[in-house]
């Protein structure tokens, strides 16, 4: 069988650190199984460095490159010296709507060995999926400036929401809520009191499509009214799905929960396969440690997992999560953000040492 090709951007500031052990994990994880494709990996040096070089975060015809992959590893984008608007645009939105990743997946697990900043929580008591709708809604950039540098001037940001991009994320979180190990439930997320166009429109088409999954419980919530219930419930939550913003601030406040941005991994998909999906940890490029070793690699690792699960190669993700779940429990090697001493690679080392037994 011919390998699976898999673009590797390590983009800014942690980002190749902790890259650099997600590579070292999956490559340990693939070895352990006859029956595993080969991964073949290169490399494209794509970020702020090349923005600074060349004025682009990507060269033109990088979704050509791309394209021909089948899968992306990324690992960061940011840097001070670039405003967040140029990097976020230059690189990782462009991808997401070229290829249609339409549905970031985003996972906030406790594990054992983990302690939450909330009370009373105990390991998997914290078991829930945030579904993100990842191409239009809020960071759909329609919009614009007039009058720009004067006292009059107006700038205009608009959200788009379609009906097909919107029913398609939600029914894509309903599937999910039927996979094995789910609790069949989904929360649908707006702010429907006080945005009367766009979020009444999602809770229409939330209500439109709960019929057609009668297995499944359907709830929707206020986005202020979520935020406190993942805080004091969020035993309650499954599937959560949301839109651009929502989504990805309720993320953050997920992993906070769970252990730290650190233990937060995710995919951006596109679910059908047309073009490649791209997987990537949530906490950013961390510039205030970048180079020091500090960062934890473990969400790159649990993102590699998922890109390895999608691509089919199952057995060598549940390996890698056996691993990382192993490491936690027995208290082994971690980073300074779990209370630990361990650098960034002797995690990684720890977690090869873990597959090789």
């Amino acid at each position: 069988m011919k390998p699976y090709r898999i673009a590797v951007i390590p983009g800014d500031g942690v980002g190749p650190e902790v890259v650099g052990e997600g590579l070292k994990v999956m490559k340990a994880a693939q070895s352990r199984l006859s029956s595993s494709r080969t991964l073949e990996f290169e490399e494209l040096p794509w970020g702020t460095e090349h923005y600074l070089r060349m004025g682009t975060m990507m060269p033109k015809d990088a979704l050509e490159i791309l394209s021909s992959f089948d899968a992306i590893y990324l690992g960061a984008i940011g840097d001070p010296r670039v405003p967040d608007a140029v990097t976020l645009h230059g690189l990782i939105l462009p991808v997401r709507k070229a290829f249609d990743q339409y549905a970031c997946v985003r996972p906030a697990y406790l594990y054992p060995g983990i302690s939450s900043p909330l009370a009373n929580q105990v390991p998997g008591s914290i078991d829930m999926i945030v579904i993100r709708e990842n191409t239009e809604g809020e960071y759909s950039d329609v919009g614009g400036r007039v009058h720009p540098g004067t006292p009059h001037e107006v700038a205009i940001q608009a959200g788009v929401f379609t009906r097909h991009g919107t029913e398609r994320i939600i029914r894509y979180a309903f599937d999910l809520a039927l996979q094995p190990g789910r609790r069949k439930k989904v929360t649908s997320i707006t702010k429907s009191n006080a945005q009367r166009h766009a979020m009444v429109f999602w809770d229409e088409v939330f209500r439109a499509v709960a019929p057609d999954y009668p297995e499944v419980q359907a709830e929707s919530q206020l986005v202020d009214a979520a935020c406190m219930n993942f805080v004091r419930r969020p035993e309650s939550f499954d599937v959560v799905v949301a839109s651009n913003l929502f989504g990805d601030i309720l993320t953050d406040l997920g992993a906070i929960i769970v252990g730290g941005m650190g233990m937060a991994p995710s995919a951006n998909i596109d679910p059908s396969r047309t073009h490649p999906s791209m997987f990537e940890p949530v906490h950013g490029s961390a510039p205030d440690i970048a180079g020091k070793g500090l960062a934890n690699p473990l969400a790159a690792i649990l993102s590699a997992a998922m890109m390895l699960e999608f691509l089919g190669e199952v057995q060598s993700a549940s390996l890698m999560r056996k691993a990382v779940a192993d490491n936690l429990a027995q208290g082994r090697a971690r980073t300074p953000d779990l209370g630990g001493s361990a650098s960034t690679a002797q995690v990684g080392d720890d977690l090869v040492a873990l597959l090789r037994k």
